[in-house]
């Protein structure tokens, strides 16, 4: 086992694949010569040279849609499309959502759109209201888009090799906040199929469902919790769309209680749509209503102390499972 942190983990996934594949090239905000905005892409422009490693413009509507455009035409390449982050995406929801996610489905299945679109999503800190928003449940809402949210080095590597070589487009969500964390990577080739969920953390008394950067503040709260005698289960989904459903309703049938941690706004989140399927399919196994932690249903604020308040934190998701608990 290697020890990274996810930027390593991201990168060695890149390095791997292009080296497998010559189809496989990175475009992006100066993924290149600059090696990156968070130096997930050092070292790859000068192992891999100009034509697959190429920087852009600031327009992300303008270098999505060449990156789409490439996946369509059939000639064996698969773009890797880096978004510095996703609240810059917003410029190309027009590419991703109506061209990239119908094109498929509109052809009759004679186009496939080999494309991953990724970088850094959710709050940061102290990026005020415009650089600090969640929006896995805008790109989890859309048919035809995989959304994929690793937490782990381990996760990383091995979630975006099987996105690049996935034929429908994937949106791979990574966390500003993560890039440092350090892990456990295994040296030989792995894969972690698209739609399997992990278990962080074994429990029996209530389970905390969260992904990407949630999942350390839920294993944070679930440390502190076991102090007071409360065994609490970690359950990653790591793919969003499609959902591991069966790891979350087996989990629900044995803890009998549920917190849902997430970065977004509480309307219409992911969490909103988790919560109706547990309703729909584990109602009679609960034994509490379920608690959903998100940030404030406000733009995010740019003073810390105010940021602080805003967004999920592991006080506040003890507190949501001492509230399931009747405690």
């Amino acid at each position: 086992m290697a020890i990274l942190q996810i930027r390593e983990a991201i990168n060695q996934a890149i390095a791997e694949e292009m080296e497998r594949d010559p189809g496989v090239f990175i475009m992006g905000e100066e993924v290149a010569q600059y090696n990156g905005a968070y130096k997930v892409t050092q070292g790859l422009w000068k192992r891999f040279g100009d034509k697959r490693v190429i920087d852009t413009p600031i327009t992300e509507a303008g270098f999505a849609g060449i990156g789409i455009g490439a996946a369509l035409a059939g000639i064996g390449v698969r773009p890797i499309v880096e978004m510095m982050t996703w609240n810059f995406a917003i410029l190309a929801f027009d590419q991703i959502i109506n061209h990239a996610a119908k094109a498929r489905y509109m052809s009759g299945g004679q186009f496939k759109v080999p494309i991953v679109f990724r970088g850094p999503n959710g709050p940061a800190h102290m990026l005020s209201a415009q650089h600090s928003q969640a929006l896995e449940s805008m790109m989890a809402h859309v048919p035809g888009l995989i959304v994929m949210t690793p937490s782990t080095p381990y996760d990383a590597k091995g979630m975006l090799k099987t996105a690049i070589r996935d034929d429908n487009p994937v949106i791979f969500m990574e966390s500003e906040l993560m890039y440092g964390i350090k892990g456990e990577v295994p040296e030989e080739e792995y894969l972690i199929p698209i739609g399997k969920g992990d278990i962080k953390r074994e429990g029996t008394d209530v389970t905390i469902i969260a992904w990407t950067k949630m999942v350390a503040v839920a294993l944070k709260a679930a440390a502190e919790l076991e102090k007071e005698g409360i065994n609490a289960e970690v359950i990653d989904p790591r793919t969003l769309r499609p959902l591991d459903e069966e790891l979350i309703i087996n989990s629900v049938k044995k803890t009998n209680r549920v917190v849902i941690v997430e970065d977004s706004w509480p309307f219409a989140s992911v969490g909103t749509e988790i919560a109706f399927r547990i309703h729909t399919k584990a109602f009679d196994y609960l034994d509490a209503p379920i608690e959903k932690i998100n940030s404030a249903d406000v733009p995010m604020p740019y003073a810390e102390n105010l940021e602080n308040e805003s967004i999920p934190s592991p006080g506040k998701v003890i507190a949501a499972v001492k509230k399931v608990l009747y405690r």
